[in-house]
């Protein structure tokens, strides 16, 4: 009875971090959403997008997209051309090589990764007005 309890844990906790893959050789045309985690060792000709906050995706040293790519957390060690938008975290490994812009929050780039294009970090949003004296605790002329 204990070991089909555990059982069922471990499939049902399982599924949502199920990873898709695109193994080398094969090749989508059009846009590709996913949920979780992407692995790509193929190649993409067209957008991919991530959708909700912990989609991730991996691009590896064979894999290519011709197209851009909007996820939350990415690891690229491909080909990329086209611009990427990063909500939050991303990976450049050495391999990776990147003909677009780059836009993230947070950035790990290793050394030998290339980019070929603007990089633009992404901060929180800004304030919309400016503090007053009294809130820095700058005394007011008189």
């Amino acid at each position: 009875m204990l070991n089909r309890k555990q059982r069922t844990e471990r499939t049902s906790s399982s599924t949502s971090h199920d990873t898709s893959l695109i193994a080398r050789g094969t090749v989508i045309q059009g846009d590709l959403r996913f949920n979780g985690a992407l692995h790509l060792d193929g190649r993409i000709e067209g957008a991919v997008l991530g959708e909700g906050p912990d989609a991730v995706f991996t691009l590896s040293e064979s894999g290519q997209v011709h197209g851009d790519i909007r996820v939350p957390h990415a690891i690229i060690n491909g080909q990329v051309q086209g611009d990427i938008h990063i909500e939050e975290r991303l990976e450049l490994a050495p391999q990776a090589r990147i003909h677009g812009d780059v836009h993230y929050k947070t950035l790990e780039m290793a050394a030998g990764a290339q980019v070929n294009g603007r990089m633009s970090h992404r901060t929180g949003e800004a304030p919309r007005e400016l503090p007053s004296p009294e809130e820095l605790g700058e005394p007011v002329p008189a």
